[in-house]
């Protein structure tokens, strides 16, 4: 009876462990196609964007998927999406992949999407760009630079300010279907109201060339850069979410609240100094 009940028993284990070794499986199989499909999403949004940016007059340079080094970033280096050099600017792109309602506005250090995924203030991080982009670009053509923040129709703007869906701005929102509508809009303004061109055809080719040369392709030094934000990424989620005030940890409900509600300007707040905004 005894032999009987441990075999019964073994099994019981085997087909335990089995299940947990499947579930295991299953998980891992959802979080590799679910890494597939947004990579997907990334080139496919991307080609859109290209695609874009190619009807813009012949005499313009593009440059996509540049890598600098920035002394000041957290990594050493800056990595751009995207440099439309034009006789009246030159337009560093920041493109985002995200699907949802994004809060944000000019002079907030946080964004959000949805309430829940938090974001660095893409402009922020697009300037951060940009001063690296200096450092290998002529000083004369330092105040032609314009910052552009691209977004996927998926998503719904939320903002504190219109300001930067202004073609005035030289900081735009746009969507990724308005890129190149946007940047001739802005190029048109600028046009009528300076009259002579920032960059004639040879300085665009210069510029083009200046950033050319700092690119960085070296594919290792570039995983090296991609790890790094991974790293720092996960690090920062598993930190969870803390008061601005008293460092208190909170609730992934209590930080969502904080996010979507804009008198809180993408920071976070326990309950008891939530209330000093309603004062």
């Amino acid at each position: 009876m005894g032999f009987l009940s441990n075999l019964f028993s073994s099994k019981k284990n085997d087909t335990e462990k089995k299940s947990v070794q499947s579930t295991k499986k299953t998980t891992a199989s959802k979080k590799i196609n679910s890494e597939h499909v947004a990579n997907r999403k990334g080139e496919v949004g991307e080609y859109k964007i290209n695609i874009q940016l190619d009807q813009l007059p012949k005499n313009y340079k593009h440059i996509k998927d540049v890598m600098v080094t920035n002394t000041k970033g957290k990594t050493g280096y800056s990595q751009i999406d995207h440099i439309m050099i034009s006789p009246y600017g030159i337009f560093v792109i920041e493109t985002k992949n995200y699907q949802g309602t994004v809060y944000g506005g000019k002079d907030r250090k946080v964004w959000s999407v949805n309430g829940k995924f938090k974001m660095m203030n893409p402009f922020k991080q697009n300037y951060g760009h940009i001063q690296a982009l200096k450092a290998f670009v002529d000083e004369k053509y330092h105040p032609f630079f314009i910052s552009m923040v691209s977004f996927t129709k998926r998503c719904t703007f939320k903002l504190n300010d219109t300001e930067l869906r202004k073609i005035a701005s030289n900081e735009l929102l746009v969507y990724d279907v308005e890129l190149s509508d946007y940047i001739a809009r802005k190029v048109s303004i600028n046009k009528h109201q300076y009259k002579e061109p920032f960059l004639t055809d040879s300085e665009i080719l210069q510029v083009y060339a200046q950033i050319e040369q700092a690119n960085i392709t070296d594919p290792t030094i570039r995983k090296q850069h991609v790890d790094s934000l991974k790293k720092e990424n996960k690090e920062s989620k598993e930190e969870g979410a803390k008061c601005k005030i008293c460092h208190k940890p909170v609730s992934a409900k209590v930080k969502a609240y904080c996010l979507s509600n804009q008198k809180f300007k993408g920071q976070i707040y326990c309950f008891d100094h939530q209330k000093a905004f309603d004062k």
